[in-house]
Parts: structure tokens; sequence; C-alpha cells
């Protein structure tokens, strides 16, 4: 019998992807230098937008310091999404991991790795979901 060809499938270190996300949140939300170059971006929708400024900065901080992540909100580790409560208006932030230098149209195939990833960091009205 001949042994079989399997191609061997990649799975991220969702505990890096955890700490990559976390830092790339508190570096864009709260001013903390993050310890690696973390690429990526931030965006709010225009719903977001449309409750004014200083709702927009008390959801970027709230983002920045949120760590309640569990199992039901954070099925895979990565510390990619989360909800609270502003002013009585339910909020969710998520990341979106890309392919560095795809323009953020394919999705990041190592995300625990710094170098060919760059990050996306959408914030939300939960109703924008």
């Amino acid at each position: 019998m001949f042994p079989l060809d399997i191609e061997q499938t990649y799975i991220p270190d969702p505990t890096v992807v955890a700490a990559h996300n976390d830092m790339f949140r508190r570096s864009l939300c709260l001013g903390i230098a993050p310890q690696i170059v973390l690429a990526g971006r931030a965006v709010t929708t225009h719903a977001l937008a449309l409750e004014g400024d200083d709702f927009i900065k008390e959801c970027v901080r709230e983002t920045g310091n949120f760590d309640t992540f569990a199992p039901d909100n954070d099925p895979n580790g990565y510390h990619d999404f989360g909800a609270f409560d502003v002013e009585g208006k339910r909020v969710f932030f998520k990341i979106d991991m890309f392919e560095r230098g795809s323009h953020m149209r394919w999705g990041a195939e190592n995300p625990d790795d710094p170098a060919q990833t760059e990050r996306l960091l959408t914030i939300m009205l939960a109703s924008d979901w």
C-alpha cells in the first residue's frame, strides 16, 4: 500500500491571533504602542458616525478597553468581535483579517503572521449588522 499524500492544513494559533488583535485594537483606540508592527486601519459605519463625535469617542474607547471574551462571542478565540452598550445603544466591533497586499480582498491564510496579515477594525451600531 502506498502512503497517502495528504496536504497539511495550516491552523493558526488562536492565542497569537488574539494577542495581535488585542494589540491592534488598543493601539488604534487607546494609543498604546504595539510590541510589533500590525498593519491595518479602522472605520466606523455611517449610522454610528451620525450619533456624533462624543458618541464615537466613547465607542472607540470602549472598543479599546473591551476584554469580555467568552465562547459565545469568541468561538475561535481570536478576540475579533465584541459587543457593548453606549448611551443605551448596542455597539459592535469586528476585526477582519486579510492577506497583506491584497487590498483587503482575500482573507488572511496565516492570521497569526503579522508580515502576511492586515486588519480592518469596524465599529458599528448593532443595527448595522
